[in-house]
């Protein structure tokens, strides 16, 4: 079958936590509850076994800032490569997917930090959503190799 392996790839799919209004959009920071809500992130992603060694984060100061609180947070014996991506930060679905069809195929986890509503399109083309709030993230076990991620193949869910 052409684009599986026997190996699990998991792909976690975040929106950036909380930030602040009244700047250039690009420059927004985190507010304090959304520093929080990063670290909270990292602890939850700790509790369900999950070591992310790819990130895939949108070059915006508030996603940049989610990704410190929650890799912060984390317990990892290694750092993940991270990509930070100008391209994620306006990303429509197809090229947010293009992005993670560009990851190395050794990466076993791999966590986007992006923006709505592409995030929440993106998730809600693997599992069922009612809402993706600021900080919520979705954990998707892909039947595939990157290069072949697309809806479809594979299943997902809420983590928080």
């Amino acid at each position: 079958m052409t684009g599986t392996s026997g190996t699990k790839r998991t792909l976690l799919l975040m929106r950036h936590a909380e930030a602040a209004q009244g700047y250039e959009d690009f420059e927004r920071a985190l507010t304090d509850r959304g520093r929080s809500q990063a670290e909270e992130v990292g602890r939850l992603l700790t509790e369900h076994g999950y070591a992310p060694d790819h990130v895939i984060c949108s070059a915006a100061r508030r996603t940049r800032q989610t990704l410190e609180g929650v890799l912060g947070a984390m317990e990892l014996t290694a750092e993940p490569e991270v990509d930070y991506s100008e391209a994620a930060y306006s990303a429509g679905v197809d090229t947010l997917l293009e992005l993670v069809n560009h990851v190395d195929a050794e990466a076993r986890t791999v966590l986007v930090v992006a923006h709505n509503p592409t995030v929440a399109q993106v998730a809600s083309s693997f599992a069922p959503l009612t809402s993706f709030a600021p900080a919520t993230v979705a954990a998707v076990d892909l039947e595939v190799e990157w290069l072949y991620a697309a809806p479809g193949t594979g299943s997902g869910r809420l983590l928080n």
